[in-house]
């Protein structure tokens, strides 16, 4: 698939409140695919925020009843959707909480990503995943890099997912004030370096660690942002052509020219 509708959807995450989010979720992925999304894009943890307070009540096990409510709405609109949430699981007698990345299609749970990254605070309650790679879509034939936050600092690991296939890269998080003026560029030098269309999915209001600017973004493989939003809560919607991504590194052939021997 070439031509494709994506919606990012910008929330106000309200901290703890799993059924209050999964609710204004839902609403704002019913205006998205009433204008024709194909994907929709959630915030990191949308769900439930860093809920630190109360995380045993906030994650979820296998089979994820907050990815099965999502898989639902999935399924009935034909749609792709991807998030993150917080989960749990046993290890060696007590609880292993991991930030948990989804993407759901038709009703589907076709890949998950666990965040490689936690930053700051979060290493204190979450486990480090292991393995970066990119999700495949069965049915659109599209392959998405997915990132979580803190890593859209790491030009490493947009460039991996790259190398491993992805056709659109994907960054959902929750990036906090005052670091818009890092935001941008870093979002945007991600779809440049790597020609790509990237979706920054950030999430607006606050909690009771942070506040945030919003800032959602759909950048092209060349560096131009076709779609944008300030604070506050939002869709935004692009329907983009990923052929512009093979033109794109076909006029400024860095994949061919990279020489990984030297570094």
């Amino acid at each position: 698939m070439e031509t494709i509708k994506i919606a990012a959807i910008q929330m106000d995450i309200c901290h703890c409140n799993k059924q209050k989010n999964i609710e204004k979720a839902l609403r704002f992925s019913e205006e998205a695919v009433s204008k024709g999304a194909d994907i929709i894009i959630l915030p990191e943890v949308f769900s439930t925020g860093f809920c630190y307070e109360d995380l045993e009540k906030a994650a979820e096990s296998s089979p994820y009843p907050t990815i099965e409510e999502l898989a639902v709405f999935s399924k009935k609109n034909k749609c792709t959707m991807i998030g993150s949430i917080i989960e749990k699981h046993g290890f060696e007698n007590r609880e292993t909480y991991t930030n948990l990345g989804f993407c759901l299609e038709d009703g589907e749970l076709v890949g998950t990503y666990t965040k490689t990254h936690p930053f700051g605070k979060e290493k204190g309650y979450f486990a480090s995943g292991d393995t970066i790679e990119p999700i495949h879509l069965k049915e659109r034939d599209l392959t998405i890099g997915l990132q979580i936050c803190y890593e859209i600092r790491f030009p490493e690991i947009a460039r991996k997912l790259c190398l491993s296939g992805a056709d659109i890269l994907i960054t959902i998080a929750e990036f906090p004030n005052p670091r818009e003026h890092q935001w941008r560029p870093l979002a945007t030098a991600r779809a440049i370096e790597n020609q790509i269309f990237h979706i920054a999915c950030n999430c607006s209001g606050s909690d009771p660690n942070s506040t945030f600017f919003g800032g959602t973004m759909i950048i092209d493989p060349l560096g131009n942002v076709i779609a944008d939003t300030k604070d506050g809560e939002c869709v935004i919607i692009e329907e983009i052509d990923t052929s512009i991504m093979r033109t794109t590194r076909e006029t400024i052939p860095i994949f061919d020219d990279r020489r990984p021997e030297l570094y």
